[in-house]
């Protein structure tokens, strides 16, 4: 197994290389569907998550969405 060293909001990872962004989020405990992603400065479009795949040196931002009132 290849291993790929990623940055998520500021904190190295090290995850599986070749992972898609909806896997990588499912191993982070994320639902893909309360999450916006930005991925090496771009917003990547959540249609697009199934297709992206993490390269070593990715820099990701992960932001959650809260409801309340």
């Amino acid at each position: 197994m290849v291993m790929a060293q990623i940055t998520v909001n500021g904190e190295s990872h090290e995850v599986q290389a070749g992972l898609t962004l909806t896997q990588l989020l499912e191993a982070l405990a994320l639902n893909p569907k309360k999450v916006a992603v930005e991925r090496n400065l771009e917003i990547a479009p959540r249609s697009l998550y199934d297709t992206i795949h993490i390269e070593a040196g990715d820099r990701l931002e992960i932001v959650h969405f809260v409801g309340g009132g």
